[in-house]
């Protein structure tokens, strides 16, 4: 199973693996009171795509064809936290405000079909 949560929320029992999924440090948080085994730089999207999507250079459709496409890029870190979700849960934690279209939701959904 792969979930996604804000990275303000509190862990829970249920979270399993936890994975920071941004780029960049999140705001307001200090480094050892976020509760996560791994942050994976690699799956994030590249700060270009981010900037676009933030700054509403492109849309969310645009953005999300674009992130898969750096994501296969990636195959070898997808594939390893995809069978981590096989033997247990994994979280990915993120920071974005908008908790309906971000870059975890479509990183959970690209790893669910690898």
């Amino acid at each position: 199973m792969i979930q996604c949560k804000r990275v303000y929320e509190d862990a829970a029992p249920d979270d399993g693996y936890r994975v920071l999924v941004d780029r960049l440090w999140p705001r307001g948080i200090k480094k050892e009171d976020l509760i996560y085994d791994e942050w994976c730089k690699t799956l994030a999207p590249s700060a270009e795509l981010r900037k676009a999507f933030h700054g509403e250079v492109i849309d969310f459709a645009c953005f999300c064809q674009h992130y898969r496409d750096e994501l296969s890029h990636h195959l070898e870190d997808g594939r390893r936290l995809a069978d981590i979700a096989q033997k247990q849960g994994v979280t990915l934690v993120y920071a974005a405000a908008n908790t309906a279209q971000n870059h975890a939701r479509v990183l959970a959904d690209w790893l669910k079909n690898l």
